[in-house]
């Protein structure tokens, strides 16, 4: 017999549709159940015989699909968690400059200096002055931290003398990335829809359209006076030299000089819908056999995410994946895949901080109870003459709908439906200092009335929308992930 908690659920991406890396690094993933199957598919002759018996079934083929279903964490940087997200949205994640040691020391990352705070790196996306870094995973305590980039450089980005240590051989756990800006001492102004800069170019940093920033960080000299301008704000129109237009601002935002500050501002990677087709061979492994039976999947690309926040929940998704081949063996594509990622799951009270829709947060008096956002890729799977499993996966359009279901406190929201006003919709989650904001920048409510079902109960108004083309990001759907924020 084999035991459910004893599966091993294995991912690594493929180059080709249906191509599994030559000795794949395979990479655990978090799952709360699945139903991936490959079956083959059988017909029954319609031969009419005299004595009424059937002759024996005909194989005609073998399928490859089914779900897997998770608990919202924060999807790091090549797990599977983050690659079947790019998976289901047909985009690679635009990721802020980093360089990882990735498990092999002194690699992407080859010295620190105490000289001037140099970081040697292997070439790759610049790093630019201003930029705050936050580094990890190396030996001395001491490099180790959040830092402004005193002078960038795609090669040798520095922070500047008696801040960091000598070590000659980085880590093989060793990692910087970018997670925000700092500017210089009173050089960022908050004004009243946005950003200002006096020396700072805003355009070298590498923010766009639609991006979320989180302004302000922990400490009294790196976040403005004023208390409610600390928060998370959508970059809402083109960024210029000295402006960073806003929207989505916090309630009780106003004008602040910053006077003898360093503004720190936190952003992210972002992953929109695309047009890319990204898969991946999956790998099951029954651990508890005598000597396990291991079932890959090739070529799953995730054709449909069902998402859910509900109070009182965890946060859940499941995501469904059509494939190409398959195959069954004793023997595993890795006998020693990477582990699974660790951050904790994030919960709809505790973890959610905003729900907003059209640039105000949903709270008093209608209250949200839960949130559900579906993404259909609607594929077609492409069979042929002499080619056992599907060949290809066609594509058609990326669909978003969903729910919103809200106390029926007021009837602004039920208002909106019936003139049919054209919004947006997002909502962020934040867990051990790592945020996941959900974006829709362009929906539209299209069903939904209020009604009491029975005596002694909440009236509630269930509002389905679906989402459309936004002209601002050119998406239906955004995810903005922040590795870092205070």
């Amino acid at each position: 017999m084999s035991d459910s908690n004893r599966v091993r659920l294995t991912s690594v991406r493929e180059v080709m549709l249906g191509v599994t890396p030559d000795n794949p690094r395979m990479r655990t993933q978090r799952m709360t159940g699945e139903s991936l199957a490959y079956t083959p598919t059988f017909v029954t002759s319609a031969e009419m015989r005299p004595d009424r018996m059937n002759a024996d079934p005909t194989k005609i083929n073998e399928t490859n699909d089914g779900a897997i279903n998770k608990e919202l964490t924060f999807p790091v940087d090549k797990s599977p968690e983050s690659e079947d997200l790019a998976s289901l949205f047909f985009n690679d994640w635009v990721n802020t400059p980093f360089r990882d040691n990735d498990g092999v020391a002194d690699s992407a990352i080859t010295g620190v200096a105490a000289t001037g705070g140099v970081i040697t790196v292997i070439a790759g996306a610049a790093f630019v002055q201003n930029h705050l870094v936050r580094t990890t995973g190396f030996a001395s305590a001491g490099n180790n931290g959040l830092f402004k980039l005193t002078a960038g450089s795609a090669t040798v980005p520095a922070v500047g003398d008696a801040i960091l240590t000598d070590e000659a051989v980085p880590a093989a756990g060793a990692r910087i990335k970018v997670v925000g800006f700092e500017g210089d001492a009173g050089d960022i102004a908050a004004i009243v829809d946005g950003l200002t800069s006096t020396a700072l170019d805003f355009t070298t940093l590498g923010l766009v359209p639609g991006q979320w920033l989180k302004i302000g960080a922990s400490a009294v000299g790196t976040k403005f006076a004023t208390a409610a301008n600390l928060g998370y704000a959508r970059i809402s129109g083109a960024v210029t030299a000295h402006k960073i237009p806003l929207d989505n601002l916090p309630t009780g935002w106003a004008a602040d000089a910053g006077a003898g500050k360093g503004i720190r501002v936190f952003f992210g990677d972002q992953l929109k819908n695309g047009t890319t087709l990204i898969s991946q061979t999956k790998e099951r492994g029954f651990m508890d056999q005598s000597v396990p039976t291991y079932i890959a999947q090739r070529g799953m690309v995730g054709v449909q995410g069902d998402f859910t926040v509900t109070t009182e929940q965890i946060i859940t998704y499941s995501i469904t994946f059509n494939g190409l081949g398959g195959a069954e063996s004793t023997a595993s594509l890795d006998n020693s895949p990477d582990p699974a990622s660790t951050a904790r799951p994030m919960s709809s009270n505790v973890d959610v901080g905003r729900i907003a829709e059209s640039g105000v947060a949903i709270g008093a008096p209608n209250f949200v109870r839960s949130l559900s956002l579906t993404i259909n890729n609607n594929p077609r799977l492409i069979t042929a003459v002499g080619s056992v499993g599907s060949v290809d996966i066609g594509v058609g359009d990326c669909t978003g709908t969903g729910q919103v279901e809200t106390h029926f406190g007021s009837n602004a929201l039920f208002q909106k439906l019936l003139r049919g006003d054209v919004g947006n919709l997002n909502f962020r989650t934040t867990k051990d200092k790592q945020t996941v904001i959900f974006g829709l920048p362009r929906i539209t409510f299209t069903n939904g009335s209020p009604s009491a079902g029975a005596k002694n109960q909440d009236v509630m108004l269930p509002l389905a929308y679906s989402v459309s083309y936004d002209p601002l990001t050119s998406a239906h759907v955004i995810l903005d992930r922040f590795e870092y924020v205070e």
